[in-house]
């Protein structure tokens, strides 16, 4: 199995990268060397995806089995990338997201809810994350001649993660003490592993399925409660959750998602965020392993590493968690309301 993977130095790339080597794929690489090292194995081509004579040189003389795109943000580009891996291949499996789904995060959700609106040649200008990934799915369908094989990953954790979610709380939670913990431990979640996604769109690609699928942990395969105790023991710190009520966070602005990674407030606008039906998924093939496996694996590829270099070279890192004056001036005020 020939494998041309567009990223694949972090995170959700890297994942299906060393799946693809651990099952004796052969596997192309194609980035600016820019994000991470490739791993060791890969062929790796330079290049910018939003140049053509890039596009054009990566193409040349070269066929493979399967594309997987982890890093399309634009349709234009990921259109130009279309075509230009057309007849190149004979599947394009392309990593979208669940925000591209309207009714997202308000409703429970599944493969047959509507897209945003958005054309396959939209540009950066023409909208958000979410709107443009659904633009970036319809460049897939309209302009690669082959299968298009459409992924629409939840809330995605695991070693090499680049957007600072887990490796906030373990980095938090390491240095113990009093940490504020948000809203309802008791509520249930959906978090699937970038190397259960891996794994998936492989079996997908080597079937040559042209389908897409919504692809996220089974509900209620944790709770917040449960998974920031899997950080507390993996990381062995003498941290105590503190447990604050959501009105009480947002009365203090704390900014959901980002300084209190995957909290946001309970309410109409986000009822269905840890509600999606996987069963199609599911039925395809889609197995998940435990949450505290994934926090294990996080903690044990994170822990000896050099956090300030990585934050150097992943700026989300830094978006992430609770300043520590912030932290003790909520934790103050909870204890004297």
């Amino acid at each position: 199995m020939r494998i041309l993977v567009i990223g694949g130095s972090v995170f959700l790339g890297r994942a299906i990268v060393e799946e693809s080597l651990r099952r004796g794929y052969e596997v192309t690489t194609f980035n600016r060397g820019r994000s991470g090292e490739d791993a060791p194995g890969v062929t790796a081509v330079r290049g910018d995806r939003e140049v053509d004579a890039d596009l054009a040189a990566l193409a040349e003389g070269r066929e493979w089995d399967a594309v997987v795109d982890v890093c399309g943000f634009t349709p234009r580009v990921v259109a130009a990338s279309a075509r230009a891996l057309s007849g190149h291949a004979a599947t394009y499996a392309y990593i979208s997201s669940i925000s591209a789904i309207s009714a997202w995060p308000a409703e429970q959700v599944d493969e047959s809810s509507p897209l945003w609106e958005c054309s396959p040649d939209a540009g950066p200008e023409d909208g958000d994350y979410s709107i443009l990934k659904a633009g970036c799915e319809r460049a897939v369908e309209r302009y690669f001649e082959g299968n298009a094989l459409i992924l629409q990953p939840g809330l995605i954790l695991g070693p090499w993660e680049n957007v600072g979610r887990l490796p906030s709380w373990l980095r938090r939670i390491a240095r113990g003490g009093r940490v504020v913990a948000p809203g309802d431990p008791g509520l249930p979640m959906q978090l699937i592993d970038a190397r259960d996604i891996a794994t998936f769109t492989l079996d997908q690609a080597v079937k040559g399925t042209g389908d897409r699928f919504v692809l996220t942990g089974p509900a209620g395969n944790t709770t917040f409660g449960q998974w920031l105790a899997d950080c507390v023991d993996v990381t062995g710190s003498d941290a105590e959750l503190v447990w604050v009520e959501d009105g009480f966070l947002s009365a203090h602005e704390v900014e959901p998602w980002t300084e209190l990674p995957l909290w946001m407030p309970v309410g109409p606008e986000e009822a269905g965020t840890w509600g999606v039906v996987t069963a199609k998924a599911e039925a395809a093939g889609l197995r998940c392993r435990p949450v505290s496996e994934t926090v294990r694996d996080t903690w044990d590829w994170l822990k000896d590493r050099d956090h300030a270099a990585l934050e150097e070279r992943l700026p989300s890192w830094r978006r992430h968690g609770l300043a520590p004056d912030k932290e003790a001036r909520i934790l103050g005020d909870w204890d004297a309301r």
